[in-house]
């Protein structure tokens, strides 16, 4: 092949594996398996050996993934957090073992358990918790102590006051935490995490620490990077050591005198690890003495004295006995295989979903062809493909739904399908969560377990059966008194004056959000003349694209969606916005809050931004007017006054609103 061909291929391969680091690292949302990354690295990897003139130091093979967000402050590793290499084979950790020896080395090794998760650095000063980072690209990671803070795994202080101590670890998500999250998520009609460690990543990075502290998140601690104040000569020593000051340390980790042994334990934690509480992908062999692993030394990315084994998903074959069709919380259409039980990673599985239409296509699945499965992540069962096809038609989506009967279709963008009736009975418990929430009608005291024993009773169906519920029917319920049952419905009471802008984003209208609900009844006024709201109007809307408008047409166009409506009027829900007229004293104006201001939420300054004609935006631009910032404004703040963006505090913006209409204030920016 032409070096030009070789050449062509090689940077497709690399800009392949950037976008998908970049989805793994930065966005905590993979759209791979760690062996599909795992293989087309390998296979960068072989094109660099036959042609070590295409490699440069950006190359992946020569530097750590990820990257610092913008959305916390920098931190710079004084000791690099480096990635490790990954080996297949036994044969490749037999190849380690022979490079550490012709060194002179006589190495003993610490074998132990890959957690899956997202790598961390802990910073203790006379024993004291003070700064928590990510690993970021190994050189400059985030600043998260925060969020870390909130673990409670993470000792706070030390028994042994040192003057510092850094250590790494692995934040995970334990199988447990994970499954409860993606229910709640699918509850939410969110998309659910992929697995425990885009979960674990995902909330550790979470702006809002109060969300990082409800996801249940747990730590082991795996290597020690600085210590002053006492001196230690091995890994298997300082994770000893470790654990006595409280860390939670690698919960497998032996020391070997020989490879042989190390690859026996590597065969052993695999036979573990369908049985664990967590997630691990792999085992790690490291050189226990630390003044061998200073001979040895490291490359650009990885320490020459430790390398990770990855075990190779385990995948069998099955018979389809028949597929099943289920209807979700948000109304989408989810196609199952029911499969002869099979035994994988440590549990045997019967079921595995088929996601949507499209796979269906795709795989060309039917009843009583015989497919490969897998465990994606360890955890979700997963249709690899058809290995042998049965006399039986492919698979066919039902037009119904299968709760309620009404019409199915694709929105527009999505692969699913949806069932079109907003009363449909499977998506009754979600919809009523939504509609009871704090910035929907903000019924206090409908939680989502009250929610679910009104559900489960059989007294709400529709979220308008609410307004005829009786205290006798809720003291029939569990754990509810005759106090609590009036308060209930003095707030469900209290929820009928809400204003037009809370109760359309109270009913669930897909991709309408509070803000585009708010313009929505600041535009049309009254649900009456919504209902009969044109695409000309919608889209004239600023704001508004076309999906959003599609979604509120299709809404309104249903008969279920014209009933409901017509039950909540009749029970007396507010129909017609109050709020004020919306002014031009901000018209064309865009700006954005961040931080923490003296009397406003950012909800309410957000209001008022759009109550005055102008835009509230959520990131910083060169198209943004002005920055509203309050007290810990973070990152935002630092990038508008790189951009010289002005920014303003509280006191000037309400200056700005409060001025005669059509007028602007001078504005005194924040320092």
């Amino acid at each position: 092949m032409a070096l030009d061909d070789v050449r062509r291929q090689y940077d497709e391969l690399v800009q392949l594996i950037e976008r998908n680091n970049q989805l793994y690292y930065d966005q905590d949302a993979p759209e791979l398996e760690d062996f599909e990354y795992d293989a087309l690295m390998r296979r960068l990897k072989e094109m660099e050996r036959r042609y070590p003139e295409l490699i440069t130091p950006n190359s992946p093979t020569q530097r750590i993934g990820g990257h610092a967000s913008d959305k916390f402050a920098d931190v710079v590793h004084t000791v690099r957090m480096e990635s490790l290499q990954d080996v297949f084979s036994f044969d490749e950790v037999r190849e380690f073992d022979r490079r550490v020896r012709e060194e002179g080395l006589e190495p003993q090794y610490v074998v132990e358990a890959k957690i899956d998760g997202l790598s961390v650095s802990l910073e203790y000063r006379n024993g004291v918790f003070v700064r928590g980072s990510t690993r970021g690209d190994g050189s400059v990671g985030e600043d998260i102590t925060e969020n870390l803070a909130t673990i409670a795994d993470i000792p706070k202080t030390l028994p042994d006051p040192l003057p510092f101590l850094e250590v790494r670890g692995e934040v995970y998500m334990p199988r447990e935490a994970f499954l409860r999250l993606t229910e709640q998520q699918e509850l939410e009609g969110k998309t659910p995490f992929k697995n425990p460690r885009n979960a674990a990543a995902g909330s550790l990075r979470q702006k809002d620490a109060k969300i990082t502290a409800s996801r249940g998140l747990s730590i082991f601690v795996f290597n020690l990077q600085q210590i002053e104040g006492k001196t230690l000569t091995g890994h298997h020593e300082s994770l000893d050591y470790l654990k006595a000051l409280g860390f939670p340390v690698s919960p497998v980790y032996s020391r070997y005198d020989s490879i042989e042994e190390a690859l026996q334990e590597i065969e052993r934690i695999g036979q573990l690890r369908g049985d664990l509480a967590y997630d691990i992908d792999g085992a790690v062999v490291k050189v226990d003495s630390f003044s061998q692993r200073n001979t040895l030394g490291s490359t650009a990315k990885f320490p020459r004295w430790a390398v990770a084994f990855k075990y190779p998903p385990e995948e069998k074959d099955t018979q389809v006995i028949s597929i099943e069709v289920s209807v979700g919380r948000t109304g989408v259409l989810t196609p199952t295989a029911v499969f002869a039980p099979i035994r994988l990673a440590g549990t045997t599985v019967s079921r595995a979903t088929l996601h949507n239409e499209g796979i269906i296509d795709t795989l060309g699945i039917g009843i009583g062809d015989t497919i490969r499965v897998r465990k994606a992540g360890e955890i979700i069962p997963e249709v690899l493909a058809v290995v042998q096809r049965a006399d039986a038609p492919p698979f066919v989506m039902p037009p119904y739904c299968p709760s309620c009967g009404a019409p199915v279709a694709h929105l527009e963008g999505e692969a699913a399908l949806r069932c079109t009736n907003p009363e449909c009975p499977a998506q009754t418990l979600r919809n009523l969560i939504h509609f009871a929430g704090r910035t929907a009608m903000d019924i206090d005291g409908l939680g989502e377990a009250v929610a679910a024993q009104l559900v489960q009773a059989g007294l709400v169906v529709s979220v308008a059966d609410l307004y005829t519920l009786t205290a006798p029917q809720l003291t029939g319920l569990n754990k509810f008194k005759k106090k609590s049952a009036d308060n209930l419905l003095r707030s469900i009471a209290q929820s009928k004056k809400a204003n037009l802008d809370k109760l359309i984003f109270a009913l669930g209208i897909r991709e309408i959000g509070a803000k585009a609900a708010a313009l929505l009844a600041e535009r049309f006024r009254t649900m009456e003349a919504l209902q009969q709201a044109t695409e000309e109007q919608l889209n004239a809307i600023d704001g508004f694209g076309g999906v959003m408008t599609a979604n509120v047409l299709n809404f309104f166009a249903n008969d279920g969606a014209k009933d409901l409506v017509q039950r909540l009027a009749a029970a007396g829900v507010n129909m017609q916005y109050t709020g004020q007229e919306k002014s031009d004293r901000l018209a064309g104006l865009t700006i954005v809050v961040t931080g923490t201001l003296p009397s406003l939420s950012r909800v309410e300054a957000e209001s008022l931004i759009t109550q005055n004609g102008g835009k509230a935006a959520s990131s910083v631009s060169k198209k943004t007017s002005y920055v509203l910032a309050g007290e810990a404004a973070g990152s935002k703040l630092t990038k508008a006054q790189k951009l010289g963006i002005p920014i303003i505090d509280q006191a000037a913006f309400l200056q700005m609103i409060e001025g005669e209409a059509g007028t602007r204030t001078p504005v005194v920016p924040a320092q």
